[in-house]
């Protein structure tokens, strides 16, 4: 029983990264604006992350649950997972981004689809189909 629980806490912390990762990958693809630390909906910034002199991370003990990811270079993390970011194509005002992620269970490659927005902040797209999105907001750099 404790093992089922283990397994879905960790697939929910990759289907997070999955769903963060997509910023990463676009920042490498030569779309600098997607370095940084970010969050959704209405997560406080400073309750998740924290910054020093070496750089952000998230603020310990880790909520696993947050909906946030830091991009650094060519990786995306998570609460619960990290992702290297292999390629991005453009799709229309999209960006497609495939990522390599890992946490402590399993690796997957995943593919995501994201997009700027012109107040900074990027929006996140479950599929082609969906026009809301997820956004999330710029924390730090």
């Amino acid at each position: 029983m404790k093992f089922a629980g283990f397994l879905a806490a960790a697939g929910l912390g990759l289907g997070l990264a999955v769903s963060v990762a997509t910023s990463g990958a676009m920042a490498q693809g030569g779309f600098s604006g997607f370095q940084g630390a970010w969050v959704s909906g209405r997560a406080d910034c400073a309750e998740v992350f924290s910054t020093t002199g070496k750089g952000t991370s998230f603020k310990k003990p880790v909520d696993i649950f947050a909906p946030a990811f830091i991009v650094t270079g060519t990786r995306l993390r998570t609460p619960q997972a990290t992702c290297r970011i292999k390629s991005t194509r453009p799709t229309g005002d999209r960006q497609v981004l495939v990522l390599d992620c890992a946490n402590a269970v399993a690796g997957s490659e995943v593919r995501v689809l994201m997009s700027t927005q012109p107040d900074g902040s990027l929006r996140r797209y479950f599929n082609a189909q969906d026009t809301t999105g997820t956004e999330y907001k710029l924390c730090s750099r």
